[in-house]
């Protein structure tokens, strides 16, 4: 196999990764972050916003474009064209809306008080925008509101959202904060203080998908003003303390004496109002905002060279660096900086000293590929994320299936804890193994959602739980799970249990249709059955039909394949899956797009679908389908994904991808092997230690791998072990 498309880049390329870790993330180093595009995900249905975080941040400061709708779960929308304001919570690619609390928005000449009207910008106090005047990159956002030729631009630290806001020569200056935006919340309770000529705080109570979201917020402005406060259209002038559920503040600055330009620093907490000041003045305690911009953009970079890749175009490069960026926006830090923290009890907690509180944890999306990245490359942060899961659990009472800011959602299914919880253990990342198996054994052995009848029948009848058939086989993959800890651990009674539990998945699938099929208390299928059918919930699957479902038992595959009759009929069956018409029956999930035929990589239920080809012995099929799948469905424009973002496990699917890996079962400590999307990829690992990731051939024009060598030795199994990148070395795929 010939080197010729490596090997004179190569050496420059290793001389730049080893320059790269010794360098200041600074002028002199690369800056990854110019590969950026944070408006990727915008259009469409990725739900992701454009505005300025920092890695794992608590704050997260973007413009606000609508308040209602599945497209508005992020706040933000690339087919609009005004700005409500600027919120300082934002989710990155939910199905499901909350946040945006602490809103601001700089006027000029504008008295009212409501937002007004998406599409209407002059039915309130919104303003229009030009896409060609708004620009984004990790850590900083700026755009022209076209109705008051303002030019707004934010950037953050952890806590802290600071906005730098240019008003026009001429008009009346205004900065108005909103506590009650966003409609689709119900507003509890609000306040505002005026603590002095240029400080306020307050709080915003709110119930939403997080049931008790509690924000206090601290801010300080750089020019003096004078201010009323509002609540339910009542103007109160010169009050300093104002409550209520509508509330809205108005600050008015004199330009002719202070000058065009204010700045707005604001501190967030979800503990006090104390908290927020010291959140504050311990991250930005000047008025030099590009400086904190500078800080951002480097925190960024320091985090994007943990993956230092050469790819075969710009674009290319775009996407993968984006995916690194999304993949690094939640969870999100939950704590203030002397460690007080809102437990998921309510009450006000303290860290240890060196530990870090978090919340945002999408495990029943992020299980599959996120939290097995974040093991290669945040091993301390993964300790940490296992801490606060535990810390659920401890004052909870068990852990969380979605977890937001501190509350348990109940959203989606499963015990995903248990995966993201056990993979960790068995990889040696610090985590309390007695708690941790003592809380994923009592997740599993709960009466609720459908366990009672999975624990006595072996699957969840459709006629008593809903989404009977995707609770079963995720409880049967979690079981086995935790059967491995269990072995880990010594517990050899619980480990034959929950690996007898793991099998449940034979128990719905119905050899005569060839599908995972509902079935009810009495084991009778259920009738009337069109696998096509993908009415939500009541079809026995999650955000899915039965051709999207019925792959799921990654933990025993060779199992799966004996249920549809052997490696032929399964190679069958899963070709069909990908050249079947993409229509769906029934009223659609609107999870289900960035279809293959049947596959649906907009939604997680299907990401591993495409490796299953390995496990029968047809490894060109899976290259063949995993180059499709990034090339199709993965773009560097604002609808470059296919579906929700997802709190970063649609960009970690693509980030494995592209270096070849995909850890079909975390648990198993195995990544199987694909095509690599990457020409060289040098993995900068938390020991000291590098992995190196290379292709023989032009990835360009070519996906097929003829031969796989570690470290000069060919893998002749399909698959590498954690292990095995975690001690550092070379891995060389050698394309066809």
């Amino acid at each position: 196999m010939s080197n010729s498309s490596s090997g004179g880049s190569l050496p420059r390329f290793i001389a730049l990764c080893i320059a790269l870790a010794s360098l200041p993330t600074g002028a002199g180093a690369q800056d990854f972050a110019s590969f950026v595009n944070p408006f990727i995900g915008t259009a469409g249905h990725g739900h992701t916003f454009p505005g300025a975080t920092v890695p794992f941040g608590m704050v997260q400061l973007s413009p606000d474009t609508r308040t209602e709708g599945w497209d508005a779960a992020s706040g933000y929308h690339d087919t609009d064209r005004d700005i409500i304001g600027f919120s300082h919570t934002h989710l990155s690619g939910t199905g499901i809306s909350d946040y945006g609390d602490v809103l601001l928005m700089p006027t000029i000449d504008n008295h009212q008080i409501a937002p007004g009207t998406r599409g209407a910008p002059h039915s309130g106090y919104r303003s229009g925008f030009l896409k060609s005047e708004e620009q984004a990159s990790p850590g900083y956002y700026r755009v022209r509101l076209k109705d008051y030729d303002i030019l707004a631009e934010l950037t953050a630290t952890t806590r802290v959202g600071f906005h730098r806001y240019t008003f026009p020569e001429e008009g009346e200056a205004r900065v108005l904060l909103d506590l009650a935006h966003r409609r689709e919340e119900t507003v509890t309770h609000s306040h505002v203080e005026v603590l002095s000529r240029t400080e306020i705080r307050g709080s915003r109570f709110s119930q939403g998908w997080a049931h008790d979201q509690k924000v206090f917020f601290h801010a300080e402005f750089s020019q003096p003003f004078t201010y009323e406060l509002v609540e339910r259209g009542h103007h109160s002038r010169w009050q300093d303390v104002v409550s209520g559920q509508d509330l809205r503040g108005l600050f008015y600055f004199d330009q002719r004496t202070h000058g065009r330009e204010v700045l707005v620093k604001v501190g967030i907490s979800a503990v006090s109002l104390e908290g927020a000041k010291r959140n504050l003045m311990a991250e930005v305690d000047h008025w030099n905002f590009d400086e904190v911009r500078q800080q951002a953009r480097e925190r960024w970079n320091h985090e994007l060279k943990k993956i230092a890749v050469e790819m075969p175009d710009t674009e290319r490069m775009t996407v993968f660096y984006t995916a690194m960026y999304h993949a690094m926006i939640a969870p999100n830090t939950f704590m203030d900086v002397d460690g007080t923290f809102r437990g998921i009890d309510g009450q006000s907690r303290q860290a240890a000293e060196g530990e870090t509180n978090y919340t945002v944890f999408s495990l029943w999306d992020t299980f599959r590929s996120l939290h097995p990245l974040l093991t290669i490359t945040h091993r301390r942060l993964t300790s940490e994320l296992i801490k606060t899961l535990l810390r659920h659990y401890e004052l909870g009472g068990t852990l969380p299936m979605w977890e937001l800011w501190g509350n348990y959602t109940g959203s989606l299914i499963g015990y995903h804890a248990a995966p993201v919880i056990v993979d960790a253990v068995l990889k040696g990342i610090e985590v309390d193994e007695d708690t941790a198996y003592e809380a994923v054994r009592h997740s599993a052995m709960q009466d609720h959602l459908g366990l009672r009848d999975y624990k006595r029948l072996g699957y969840v009848p459709y006629d008593t739980e809903a989404e009977s058939v995707s609770k079963t086989l995720e409880y049967a993959y979690d079981d086995w799970t935790i059967a491995q800890l269990a072995r880990h651990m010594g517990k050899a009674a619980d480990y034959t249990y929950f690996m007898n539990r793991s099998e449940n998945y034979r128990n719905v699938f119905d050899g005569e249709t060839q599908f995972m099929r509902p079935r009810d208390a009495t084991r009778r299928w259920m009738p009337d059955f069109d696998p096509l059918n993908s009415e939500h919930r009541t079809n026995g699957y999650t955000e899915a039909n039965a051709w999207q479902y019925s792959w799921f038992a990654p933990h025993n595959v060779p199992g799966l394949v004996g249920l549809f009759g052997g490696p032929e009929a399964f190679e069958a069956k899963l070709d069909q899956l990908f050249t079947l018409d993409p229509r769906v029956a029934g009223t659609p999930s609107p999870d289900i797009t960035g279809l293959i035929g049947q596959y649906a990589h907009g939604n997680e239920p299907s990401h591993h679908i495409a490796y299953l080809y390995n496990y029968i012995g047809k490894p060109e099929k899976t290259q063949d389908r995993v180059r499709q799948i990034m090339d199709e469905l993965y773009g560097a424009d604002a609808d470059g994904l296919s579906g929700n973002e997802d709190c970063g496990q649609m960009s970690a699917w693509y980030i494995l991808s592209s270096l070849g890996l995909y850890q079909m079962a975390p648990g198993d400590g195995r990544f199987t092997l694909g095509s690599p999307l990457v020409r060289h990829a040098v993995l900068q690992l938390e020991n000291g230690r590098t992995f190196t990731i290379r292709t023989d051939g032009d990835v360009a024009t070519k996906h097929r791998v003829s031969r796989v060598r570690l470290n000069d030795r060919e893998v002749s199994t399909l698959s590498i072990g954690y292990a095995d990148i975690m001690a550092g070395g070379e891995l060389v795929f050698e394309l066809e």
